[in-house]
């Protein structure tokens, strides 16, 4: 007689076991939404994060959402110099922190040679950007891996932007 029942439901028992652990554990959104709180001054659910990639990099731009939000823009303002600043020194600390250290992209922005991505700060309007650029094709390829985790990671906070110079008028 052929019994395979009580094998094929031990087998998926055992196969499922580990998802249904899963409710008790925050989920990576969550998580990084509370240890973004750590790092940034602003309220994530107040502003969006922009990532835009470019040929040599890329520009991170966080906003405000109420245009009218002067305390955020500051703290937004405030927080991107910092960024900025930390960068230009090879302190990639915050990110780390934020994200975790097997962050996609990381670990070849650590690695970089001294003076081999290019941080510049901006003011804009309601907010901050901050542009990252490199000659070397694979820092290059790394702030892209980069910018992917953080849309991942911030989720509705974090939008893709839109480089408008990657395209030629007709």
């Amino acid at each position: 007689m052929n019994r395979p029942a009580p094998f094929l439901l031990a087998f998926v028992l055992i196969g499922i076991a580990p998802l249904m652990c899963l409710g008790d554990e925050p989920s990576r959104l969550a998580v990084v939404h509370e240890r973004s709180a750590d790092v940034m001054p602003f309220d994530l659910s107040a502003t969006t994060h922009i990532f835009t990639k470019t040929p040599s990099g890329g520009v991170q731009r966080v906003v405000a959402k109420d245009v009218h939000d002067g305390t955020q823009t500051g703290l937004i303002r405030g927080h991107l110099r910092e960024i900025a600043d930390q960068f230009s020194r090879a302190d990639f600390s915050a990110p780390t922190h934020v994200h975790g250290a097997d962050m996609p992209g990381l670990a070849a922005l650590k690695a970089a040679p001294a003076g081999a991505i290019r941080t510049r700060y901006q003011d804009i309007g309601a907010g901050a950007e901050i542009s990252y650029s490199s000659t070397d094709p694979k820092i290059v390829a790394a702030l892209h891996e980069w910018f992917d985790a953080q849309l991942a990671d911030h989720g509705a906070d974090a939008v893709a932007g839109h480089d408008h110079s990657m395209h030629h008028p007709n």
